[in-house]
């Protein structure tokens, strides 16, 4: 009698179980996406046409010796609300860009937020601004657009924004 009830209890457990995993199967999760870009024009949504912002991994000392670029970077065109990344869903698909440092050189394939050292600002019309928080608040520098020969001088952030960086806007 025993052997019975005890069959009768694995048969409901089985059937339950296999009632569970058949929903399961053919529930299917939104689709996702996420790439890496060291360039925010990179990204599909994002429409450029001005601008040129440099991040660089390492301070300035070490990010350019003897006219060579020896520190990986990150270019942005635009404003950055999050150098986190950017996201957009596309029907049920959600898509998502990783801003990371690139190039080749000393910290390349790393996430870019609160990560840059120093800025070059090579924008022929526009100056910039590089905040502490995503949003574009807290603590921020300025960075003048380029000189009238075209030269993109580098500058360390300060302190407060040294691998604390968030987010850029023109200024």
């Amino acid at each position: 009698m025993r052997s019975a009830r005890f069959r009768a209890k694995s048969a409901a457990v089985a059937m339950s179980f296999a009632a569970v995993a058949a929903v399961t199967a053919t529930a299917h999760p939104a689709n996702a996406a996420e790439y890496t870009v060291t360039d925010n024009c990179d990204v599909p949504w994002i429409t450029c046409s001005y601008g040129d912002l440099w991040l660089f991994y390492n301070s300035k000392d070490i990010a350019i010796q003897d006219g060579y670029i020896k520190s990986a970077y990150t270019t942005f065109y635009s404003n950055v609300s999050d150098h986190w990344g950017t996201s957009q869903y596309q029907g049920s698909s959600l898509t998502t860009y990783r801003y990371v440092f690139g190039n080749g050189g000393n910290g390349n394939g790393q996430y870019m937020k609160n990560n840059a050292a120093s800025v070059q600002n090579c924008a022929r019309d526009d100056n910039y601004r590089v905040y502490f928080s995503s949003g574009y608040g807290g603590t921020s520098q300025y960075f003048a657009k380029n000189g009238p020969y075209g030269d993109c001088n580098i500058t360390n952030l300060i302190t407060a924004l040294k691998n604390n960086n968030a987010s850029s806007h023109f200024a």
